[in-house]
């Protein structure tokens, strides 16, 4: 592995299996781990997370670009939310096709109607991008997408570093364990989250986590609720049916539920069509954001993270708008962009499928989804667009470039899985966190990175589903 572990460490099969039992051990000790329930009636259980036994090799350069560009995605993404003629345009032909973007729109309507009861703007995001291997042998940072809602495992990879630095040391790779950056997006995204809670202006008032019912990914929401326990900051978990059972606006559309007044709501649900299992979640989620709480996202920042505006935003000229004074951010944006395409009716959208039809493994099809697993590649591209090229449905999708990183090897350890070398591929998340109130910037930053690393045999998939694993770049 070059820049990477010795092939003599790789490949010793005693040390591999003392450092396997050292990695589950500290992986345990650090709270690096997951819920699981092993069937519908049986009784959970916990264990490690899945991970890669070495760190993988990552060139600085493009590391360092990745953490630099944040804070100007975080500003990015406000600035869009703040566009309501924008976001009208830009999803006009998604919102025509897909129930689940148009309802979400509708909300964001009626909250510009009715005008927004919070000044204040708390953004949670990460932004994703794997190492595109160009024919010339070059590698350059390209954008996979943007998460502006419920982006997880800052809590997970605030521990992992020290994780992967003991095994290093143990295979008596000390001098490389150093390579290894340091991390702690736990604490900067907490810090955020504190900033939007004292702004608020109410001691009593709380941090509201909105969870899921079976919450697996528990572990890395906790590190950020620890961080905010430090703080002083009081917080709660509460599902969409508890907002439903007791939720309520007071005459100054504070927020109550189970009669705590909620100063941020941090939603780490709510982002799939599945997660609105009634129309009194709908209900529950229009209460919420038309509440005075900071919503953490809001819903014009939720809709500022679909798929079909970062298409749009690859149009000539479309990020310049946004930075009309700081040309300079705009190219460095565009530069980390791979090629984006309309799905929508017209030429251009006819030229896609075409192009889509011709090349399928060149391409990624992605629909208006969050969460992993979502995605279409190789030849399934070509079954759903034979069957709706020439129909309105096609508008919820958009076409993406295949981004084609090298790959390297390393030892996955996933629960139940035989342990092997495995080819991999993997993916870099940079971490970003901002507070606005009215116009005026709070806070603004970077606050750590999220590496994950797959078998190179998956096309798509997470941590969560199983497929991806948690992982550290050591830098070269």
């Amino acid at each position: 592995m070059a820049q990477g572990i010795p092939d003599d460490v790789m490949m010793n099969a005693a040390l591999i299996k003392d450092l396997v039992d050292v990695a589950k051990d500290a992986a345990l000790q650090q709270g690096v781990l997951m819920r699981i329930q092993e069937t519908p009636n049986s009784s959970e259980m916990v264990t490690y997370t899945s991970f890669t036994l070495f760190p993988t090799p990552v060139p600085k350069a493009p590391f360092l670009q990745a953490l630099a560009l944040q804070t100007h995605y975080n500003t990015l993404v406000d600035k869009i939310s703040q566009d309501p003629d924008f976001l009208q345009d830009a999803l006009a032909s998604t919102i025509a096709v897909d129930d689940f973007t148009a309802r979400l729109f509708r909300i964001h309507q009626q909250i510009l109607k009715e005008g927004r009861s919070q000044s204040i703007v708390l953004g949670l995001n990460r932004s994703d991008y794997m190492l595109d291997q160009g024919e010339d042998g070059k590698s350059s940072l390209k954008q996979i997408e943007i998460n502006t809602f419920a982006a997880s495992f800052g809590g997970h990879s605030s521990r992992t570093t020290d994780l992967h630095r003991t095994i290093l040391k143990v295979a008596g790779l000390l001098e490389d364990s150093q390579r290894i950056p340091d991390n702690n997006p736990a604490a900067g995204l907490a810090g955020a989250v504190a900033k939007a809670w004292e702004l608020y202006g109410s001691e009593r008032a709380v941090v509201m986590f909105l969870v899921e019912d079976n919450q697996r990914n528990v572990f890395d929401q906790r590190f950020i609720e620890y961080e905010l326990w430090k703080r002083n900051v009081p917080t709660t978990r509460k599902r969409f049916e508890d907002v439903c059972k007791s939720g309520s606006l007071d005459q100054d559309k504070r927020l109550f539920v189970d009669g705590l007044e909620v100063a941020v709501v941090y939603f780490r649900n709510g982002y799939m069509p599945q997660n609105y299992v009634s129309e009194q979640y709908w209900d529950a989620r229009l209460l919420m954001e038309r509440s005075m709480a900071v919503k953490c996202p809001d819903i014009s920042t939720h809709l500022a993270g679909t798929k079909k505006v970062q298409q749009v935003l690859a149009k000539p000229g479309v990020l310049e708008k946004f930075f009309p004074d700081q040309p300079q951010v705009a190219e460095q944006i565009r530069a980390t962009f791979a090629g984006l395409y309309t799905l929508d009716m017209g030429p251009d959208g006819d030229k896609t499928v075409a192009m889509a039809l011709a090349a399928p493994d060149r391409f990624v099809l992605k629909p208006q989804r969050e969460g992993g697993g979502n995605n279409i590649y190789g030849s399934e591209i070509c079954e759903v667009l034979e069957g709706m090229k020439e129909g309105t449905e096609r508008m919820a999708y958009i076409l993406m470039d295949k981004i084609l990183p090298t790959p390297s090897k390393n030892y996955l350890l996933i629960r139940d899985a035989p342990l092997q070398i495995s080819n991999c591929l993997s993916e870099l998340g940079a971490f970003g966190a901002y507070v606005r109130r009215g116009k005026d910037t709070v806070m603004n930053e970077c606050v750590g990175h999220l590496l994950r690393t797959k078998g190179s045999e998956h096309s798509d998939g997470g941590v969560a589903a199983g497929v991806a694993v948690l992982d550290n770049p050591l830098l070269f």
